[in-house]
């Protein structure tokens, strides 16, 4: 038996009574044999349970697993992004296909197929699954690629990537007060990984510095997270999203561009506020740039855009959401066409 290792989420846990037949491909010659086909999801006609994409074939999220043989699992390598639907589409698919045809460059990965063709599938994942919500409810979509097995665990066989992708619930019940109360942030002594070991650029899941941040920042303060610098001691961004500051003569300020990840949302953030006529620039920020401002923001893809009030215990401000993020909220709500704090509360029971 090959040992597997795989986590559970989703929604729906019956398989209903048909039988679950994978659609097998495995290079670029089957793949465009398969996106002609119309009827890829006939086979699960009934399901109740989401499906996931995992190395040419689609089947139950369940079952969907990978060796702890894989480069993925064994090393951490593994390139991925995060996406969030607004009403059942993808947002910004073409954006964060983009970044991760960069971050593929960068490891050396051959995906085996044209980014675009992923984001086919990205789509069509999305459409089926999201059918299984209620009205108004939305989904996350992972995608992640990994070198595939591991050399020494696998006796030196070079089969290809892993690639896969898979929805979960949108987990609001996580952020759902943030956009009323804010986040609190806390500097930690654990340090963003330098340029000289990955560019800033390389979206991963090598995220340990994140991990031990994030659990220092707790520590201090019950339900913080952290504020990452980088060596010198400039802010960079906090665990799994961007930060921007706000100065009333200066309008939002970000790092700079080659000291942080390029962020889809952040880059949203840049849109709504250049419509707003809000100044929009680039520049190295220290810890007391930010304790000094009128606002900070956080923004990532899944919550969007939501304040931040508190800095290593003391109030930015005056310590409560301020009318910059409330605006740029707004303007996000327009752009996607519904209310996203309103959604956050609404579905956050769900669980």
């Amino acid at each position: 038996m090959t040992a597997t290792a795989f986590s559970k989420a989703g929604v729906g846990k019956g398989v209903g009574r048909c039988r679950a037949i994978p659609i097998r491909f495995s290079r670029m010659t089957d793949y465009k044999r398969h996106s002609r086909r119309k009827t890829t999801f006939d086979y699960y006609e009934g399901m109740s349970e989401p499906l996931a994409y995992l190395n040419g074939r689609y089947l139950p999220f369940s079952q969907a697993a990978i060796p702890v043989t894989d480069g993925g699992f064994v090393q951490g390598v593994t390139v991925a992004e995060q996406l969030r639907t607004f009403g059942g589409k993808l947002f910004r698919l073409e954006q964060h296909l983009g970044r991760l045809a960069r971050s593929l460059a960068i490891v050396g990965i051959e995906l085996g197929m044209p980014v675009e063709k992923l984001g086919e599938i990205a789509r069509e994942l999305a459409e089926r699954n999201h059918a299984l919500f209620g009205p108004g409810d939305d989904l996350g979509l992972s995608m992640f690629v990994t070198p595939g097995p591991y050399s020494t665990f696998s006796g030196g066989a070079a089969t290809g990537p892993t690639i896969g992708l898979h929805t979960y619930p949108l987990p609001f019940q996580l952020w759902k007060e943030k956009y009323e109360r804010g986040e609190s942030l806390v500097v930690t002594d654990v340090m963003q990984v330098p340029a000289t070991c990955w560019p800033t650029e390389l979206k991963c899941r090598s995220r340990m510095h994140y991990y031990l941040a994030d659990q220092q920042a707790r520590q201090r303060e019950a339900g913080a997270r952290a504020l990452m610098l980088e060596e010198r001691g400039f802010v960079t961004e906090a665990s799994t999203a961007n930060i921007l500051v706000y100065y009333r003569d200066v309008g939002l300020v970000s790092p700079p561009k080659e000291m942080i990840l390029p962020g889809v949302s952040a880059a949203v953030v840049e849109e709504l506020a250049k419509s707003l006529g809000i100044p929009f620039s680039f520049r190295p920020l220290t810890v007391d740039d930010v304790a000094a401002a009128e606002e900070a923001l956080l923004c990532s893809t899944s919550p969007c855009i939501w304040p931040v009030t508190r800095l290593n215990g003391r109030p930015i401000g005056d310590g409560k959401p301020g009318e910059i993020a409330r605006s740029l909220l707004t303007a996000w709500n327009k752009l996607v066409g519904l209310d996203i704090a309103a959604q956050a509360d609404r579905f956050a029971a769900r669980g």
